[in-house]
């Protein structure tokens, strides 16, 4: 859905790993880095210089922890114990997607190889469970724009 004042409802960006979306996610956050080298020397007079140097990414979300859908059947998207399984456990890079997927005009989604690099659960007393998971990009991050 792309925005038509110029605000993104946040609902609409999404993470998909291996093509499949991560279910009941809550929030993702996209980083994307760019470090510099140092190029200081004596002549740089105290002051550091920099050029530009490797660029990284990554990609972090949390979701509630779940089973199985409200109404008692399979979930159909990437649980944790999917992502777990899939990608950590056998260490298998993939596909990962963040953004909007739908073909409308403008809308924009950043696809790139991925690994899985961390989970985490969290169990509150009679409150909701969640899990958060982390994603560290392999290579180039493609920005495309419908």
């Amino acid at each position: 859905m792309a925005a038509t004042d110029g605000q993104i409802n946040g609902t609409e960006l999404r993470v998909y790993a291996g093509g499949t979306l991560v279910a009941y996610s809550t929030s993702a956050t996209l980083n994307v880095n760019h470090a510099t080298r140092s190029t200081s020397s004596k002549d740089s007079g105290g002051w550091e210089d920099a050029m530009e140097g490797m660029r990284s990414w990554d990609v972090s979300c949390d979701a509630l922890y779940a089973w199985l859908t409200p109404a008692a059947g399979a979930i159909g998207n990437n649980t944790l114990s999917d992502l777990f399984d899939t990608y950590m456990k056998d260490r298998t890079s993939f596909e990962l997607t963040f953004g909007v997927t739908t073909t409308d005009t403008g809308d924009t989604k950043y696809v790139g190889t991925a690994w899985m690099t961390s989970a985490s659960l969290s169990a509150p007393n009679e409150d909701t469970s969640t899990f958060s998971v982390s994603f560290q990009g392999s290579g180039v991050l493609v920005q495309t724009v419908s």
